[in-house]
Order: C-alpha cells, then sequence, then structure tokens
C-alpha cells in the first residue's frame, strides 16, 4: 500500500500496522512490533499545545527509532494553526508521515475539544489537515471513529472532509465515542468509508488473529488492517497475520519460554530508552499481557504489579517457565 498525497509517498509492505496507543505503543514496544513484521507503526499522541510550548515530555513522546520505519508520529489539538506549528516542530524527528488524532475517546481529551470531539465539525476536521498538509512535506493522515455517539455517525462526513483537506489516507475505528472500547465494533462503516473516499482506508478495531485481519479485508475492501489492543503482550500477531494472509500458513503462538524472553527484550529496550525506573513501572502492564492465559495467572500478573527492577522481572519470568513447564511437556 502506498499512502501518497501533494506531500510525496510512503510504501508499506506487509498487512498489518500498529495503532498509536497511548501510554503502550512506546519506541520499546513499536521495535518489537516491527521485528514480528509490523508494516507500519504510529506513535502515542502527542499534544500539540505542549510542543509548542517547549513540553519536555512531548518532546520525548515523539522520539522514532530508524529500526521502526516507516513510522508516522501522532498530534492532537483543535486549532488548526497550532496544529500546523507542532507539525513542523515535529519534523525534527523525521517522521514517515503526521497523523492527526481525530478518534480519541478519553474524556481528558475529548472533554477537552480535541479528538473524537472534532468529529462534531467536519469543516474543522478539513482545516486542521489543510494546515498541517501545507505544513510540512510528508504525507497527513487522520485516525477517526464511526462518530461521536450512536445518533452521530458521521465517519463518511469527516473522512470526505479530511481528504478534501489534503489528507493522504484515513484510519478508521469501528466503533463510537460514547461506545469507548466496548462492543460491538462496526466493520460496514470502514466499507462504507471506503466507498466513499478515494484515499487509501485502514481498517481497525478487535483484530486479535489472522483470521479476523482476514475477515477485516474481506469485508471492507480497506487497504490496510490496523492492530491495536490485539497486540499487546502478543506482537508475534504481525507474523501470524503476515503468514495467513501472504503464504496461507497458520503460525502458533510462541510457547512460554519464548514469550518471556521478548518480554525481557521489550523491556531491557524500554529501560534503555527511558531508565530503569520509568521502564520499571510500565512494564508491570506489559507483563502482566505477556502472562495471559498462562498456568497461575491470576498470581503471575499480582507480581507483575510489584515489579520495581529488571532483576524483579528477570526472576518473575523465571518463576512464569517454572510453574508452566509441566503444562508444555509432551
Amino acid at each position: 500500500m502506498r499512502i501518497g498525497g501533494i506531500n510525496g509517498g510512503v510504501e508499506i509492505t506487509g498487512k498489518a500496522a500498529l495503532a498509536p496507543m497511548a501510554g503502550v505503543a512506546d519506541r520499546a514496544f513499536r521495535r518489537i512490533c516491527v521485528e514480528y513484521g509490523a508494516a507500519y507503526v504510529v506513535g502515542e499522541m502527542v499534544s500539540s499545545k505542549g510542543l509548542n510550548f517547549g513540553d519536555r515530555k512531548s518532546a520525548e513522546l515523539l522520539e522514532l527509532g530508524e529500526e521502526e520505519r516507516p513510522a508516522a508520529v501522532q498530534l492532537f489539538g483543535d486549532d488548526p494553526e497550532q496544529m500546523a506549528r507542532a507539525a513542523r516542530l515535529a519534523m525534527a524527528v523525521r517522521p514517515d508521515a503526521i497523523d492527526i488524532n481525530m478518534g480519541c475517546p478519553a474524556p481528558k481529551i475529548a472533554g477537552n475539544h480535541c479528538g473524537s470531539a472534532l468529529m462534531r465539525e467536519p469543516e474543522l476536521c478539513r482545516r486542521i489537515v489543510r494546515a498541517v498538509a501545507e505544513a510540512v512535506e510528508v504525507p497527513v493522515t487522520a485516525k477517526i471513529r464511526k462518530g461521536y455517539g450512536r445518533d452521530e455517525v458521521n465517519a463518511v462526513e469527516v473522512a470526505q472532509a479530511c481528504a478534501a483537506g489534503g489528507a493522504a489516507a484515513i484510519t478508521v475505528h469501528g466503533r463510537t465515542r460514547e461506545q469507548m472500547y466496548a462492543p460491538p465494533v462496526d466493520w460496514e462503516i470502514i466499507r462504507r468509508v471506503k466507498e466513499a473516499v478515494d484515499i487509501p482506508v485502514i481498517g481497525n478495531g478487535d483484530v486479535t488473529s489472522a483470521a479476523q485481519a482476514a475477515a477485516l479485508y474481506e469485508q471492507t475492501g480497506c487497504d490496510l488492517v490496523m492492530v491495536g489492543r490485539g497486540a499487546l503482550g502478543a506482537p508475534w500477531l504481525f507474523a501470524q497475520i503476515n503468514a495467513y494472509l501472504q503464504e496461507g500458513r497458520v503460525l502458533p503462538d510462541p510457547p512460554v519460554a519464548k514469550r518471556m524472553a521478548v518480554l525481557l527484550r521489550q523491556i531491557s529496550l524500554a529501560v534503555e530508552y527511558k531508565g530503569e525506573r520509568v521502564a520499571m513501572r510500565e512494564a508491570r502492564k506489559h507483563a502482566a499481557w505477556y502472562m495471559r492465559g498462562l498456568r497461575g495467572a491470576a498470581g503471575l500478573r499480582a507480581r507483575a504489579g510489584t515489579l520495581e527492577t529488571f532483576d524483579d522481572l528477570r526472576r518473575l519470568c523465571e518463576a512464569v517457565m517454572q510453574e508452566n513447564a509441566r503444562q508444555e511437556a509432551p
């Protein structure tokens, strides 16, 4: 798939992209997902206001590694000029694209007229995309939802507005803001957007297996599938999707020892990028996700919630392998 437009283009090979997930899809996790075959990644959302005011944390969230490309940075805000200035600042990390967050349902974002709240004003969406596209020399994309609420389903209108503003691609999550992440997900709205615009459409929502990725492609005609929560604690999902869709092969989940090795590598990268104190605090939730479905998972997740050092994580992984050794024995 090619994300092209007035500002050049980005070639994406592979069948699945990693969604931008605040507090989760950091540089370490993105790198692991790319190693498992993620075709494209989008970084954690960054406040345009924070960037413009020189906020250190906002600048740190922008960081991209060469090993994770092609990669986009994602900005959120509601002022076209402020978004354009932030986009120019974001070019310091040389992103392959800039994505605009028009879908975040979190109260602290939507409640401040950003994220999914923008969908209530399609013309503002168009103006924001236009301002950013005119400010930078890379493709500009947008991520939206089905709509704001049950009676405000307007993804087609917003997608058309973004396309008119110069968006090079649009990602559609098949839920409203009102739903947050509650079922059901509506893939039909993704198909409707695909039929309504002439730019690539990326489908997102409830892809947790290779079979579901195949179904999303088939049911919507989307150009790329984006995986979010389905990859948490399971970055090998990208390899499984690629194998299934490109070769017709079904890859099993890795054995427990391999899962723990991947977890250790991910958190070791996080320690390298952020320092041990910050990385280990964030590692608690990642470790818990890697424990899902394992023997003694409840107790192991409880231990994960107390992690303080990387050595603590090593000991936890050893305990996991010992606890599950009999389960995998022939």
